[in-house]
């Protein structure tokens, strides 16, 4: 019930307020206090309302009598307006604020739940916020969980770079070169990516852990390729001759590796039933991330390795340390006084 506006042509009752209108429907079908008193250890309140009969009514609404401030009786139809509805069945909040839950179910092959959110935030959630100033909403259920996990699942893929860069630094005892192993990981996944869209899956979650998996796997070409440049240094070859003579020897374990990894995973990629639709996503990000990153490899490792041997040239000779060729001169010349008897 509501209070009837001024002007309709209804006596307006001085003092009769919402707040009296409330209290004497919850008095008359609810029930008002009139008595307490003790009972043995149980306290018992007696309560005074309609008969049972007439509160399953709804004409007694129209019927019911109000008692003003001022003592008059008057009919609840003459100080409010009386329509039927549907009521919330149970109110919900949430830090002192009243929720409203909407919930939905998206149809597999229709639309995924991604575009469903695209969709509501382009158009009808700033509608909405305009036309309720003060609303606020959250995603939760599904949307929330996915959201939660892929927070954690970042923080694990930094630890892991983290950790693959510290392996790395030990091994090759610098701290560049394992910066040209992981250089393949961004390419990797630029290289998901393109598989995403090749095969026309979303980037969903299950995509997100094939990328963690991806950043630990797509490191092992580079790896292979920078151990052999530095192992042909170590024998007396020059740097570009080092890193070409690399190149083609591991040419063909790189593509190999990758080209057996790729087509492994195919069986996974093309598979159509129900029960592997969340692993498909996977083995894409696995496959195509191997596969495009491998060609990277050989073009981008070995590039980067030249620049980075051009840098530290060039700091030596800016900071006044001697080159490359003056110290292996001085370390033969030092040989050859050691051997003179």
């Amino acid at each position: 019930p509501r209070r009837a506006p001024a002007g309709n042509g209804r006596p307006r009752r001085r003092g009769l307020t919402e707040l009296h209108l409330a209290a004497a429907l919850r008095n008359a079908f609810h029930g008002a206090e009139a008595y307490r008193f003790q009972r043995g250890r149980d306290e018992v309140r007696v309560l005074v309302r309609l008969a049972e009969a007439e509160r399953r009514s709804l004409h007694t609404l129209e019927r019911l009598r109000l008692l003003t401030p001022a003592g008059a009786a008057v009919p609840l139809g003459t100080v409010a307006d009386l329509h039927a509805g549907r009521a919330y069945t149970i109110v919900r909040r949430v830090d002192g604020r009243r929720v409203q839950r909407i919930t939905a179910n998206v149809v597999p092959g229709v639309v995924t739940p991604s575009e469903v959110l695209a969709e509501l935030e382009a158009g009808f959630v700033p509608r909405l916020l305009e036309r309720h100033p003060g609303l606020r909403y959250r995603y939760g259920g599904d949307q929330e969980e996915q959201t939660r996990a892929v927070s954690s699942l970042l923080q694990g893929f930094a630890m892991a770079l983290v950790v693959i860069y510290a392996l790395l630094a030990v091994g090759f005892r610098s701290y560049l070169q394992p910066l040209i192993v992981m250089s393949a990981i961004p390419f990797g996944i630029v290289g998901a990516i393109f598989g995403h869209l090749a095969m026309g899956y979303p980037v969903s979650l299950a995509s997100m852990m094939g990328l963690v998996a991806l950043s630990g796997i797509v490191v092992n070409d580079s790896l292979v390729l920078v151990m052999a440049i530095n192992e042909m240094r170590r024998g007396g070859r020059s740097v570009v001759e080092a890193v070409v003579q690399a190149g083609m020897r591991r040419f063909r374990p790189i593509l190999l590796t990758s080209l057996t990894t790729f087509f492994g995973l195919m069986p996974m990629i093309f598979e159509t039933s129900m029960q592997a639709r969340f692993v498909v996503p996977m083995a894409i990000a696995l496959g195509f991330g191997v596969l495009f990153a491998t060609f990277i490899t050989l073009m981008v490792v070995p590039s980067l390795y030249l620049v980075v041997e051009d840098a530290g040239r060039l700091w030596r000779r800016m900071v006044g340390e001697p080159g490359e060729a003056a110290a292996v001169q001085r370390s033969l010349s030092a040989g050859e006084e050691g051997a003179a008897p």
